[in-house]
C-alpha cells in the first residue's frame, strides 16, 4: 500500500510523513525527490520541475513497484504533484501494479501557508523560500482536482502528530 501526503510546499507533508513512518508497522518513507535528483545528474537540471520528466514518473511507479515487492509493507509518499496529468499517469501506474494508493491532500489555509514557509528554520528551507512563494499560484489552480482526487485533511492549526492520526484512522489501522 501506498500512502501518498500531496499538498503545497509548507502544508505538512514530510513532517506528516515522519509520524506516520513512526507509528505504522513496516512502513517506510519514499522520497521520490530523490528520483528526481538521480535524474538531474544525467538530464542536467529541469527547465521547470524534475517531474515534467517522463522517466521520474514512471520511475516513481517503478520503482515503489520493486520497493513493496522486496520489503512489503507501506510506503509513506510525501509528494506534491500539482499537475492533473502527472497525477494520472502515476495512479494509472500503481493501479496497473496493483498497489493500492490512498491519497491525501494537506491543505492549510494562505496565512498559516506563508507564516510557515517564512519561518521555516531547516538549512535547506533558506534557498527553497522564494521558489515555494513562486509555486503558491499553482497550488491554488490545482485544488479542484486535487479536492476531488484526494481527500482533504485541513492541517491549520493541526499538528503533524494529530494530522498522523486522523490518517490512521480512516485507514482503519492500528499505529504504534
Amino acid at each position: 500500500m501506498i500512502i501518498w501526503l500531496n499538498g503545497t510546499f509548507g502544508a505538512g507533508k514530510t513532517t506528516t510523513a515522519r509520524e506516520l513512518t513512526s507509528r505504522i508497522p513496516g512502513s517506510r518513507l519514499f522520497d521520490t525527490e530523490k528520483i528526481g535528483e538521480m535524474l538531474g545528474h544525467v538530464l542536467g537540471p529541469p527547465r521547470r520541475d524534475f517531474q515534467d520528466w517522463r522517466p521520474w514518473r514512471g520511475l516513481a511507479v517503478e520503482t515503489a513497484r520493486q520497493l513493496l515487492d522486496d520489503v512489503g509493507g507501506t510506503l509513506v509518499i510525501p509528494q506534491t504533484v500539482l499537475r492533473e496529468t502527472y497525477w494520472q499517469e502515476l495512479s494509472t501506474g500503481l493501479a496497473e501494479a496493483g498497489i493500492p494508493v490512498r491519497h491525501f491532500l494537506l491543505h492549510t489555509d494562505q496565512e498559516t501557508l506563508l507564516h510557515r514557509i517564512r519561518t521555516d528554520t531547516a538549512p535547506e528551507s533558506a534557498g527553497a523560500r522564494q521558489w515555494r512563494l513562486d509555486h503558491l499560484p499553482a497550488y491554488r489552480d490545482a485544488l479542484p482536482w486535487l479536492r476531488r482526487e484526494a481527500e482533504t485533511l485541513d492541517t491549520t492549526g493541526t499538528p503533524p502528530s494529530r494530522v498522523a492520526d486522523t490518517v490512521i484512522t480512516r485507514l482503519g489501522r492500528p499505529g504504534r
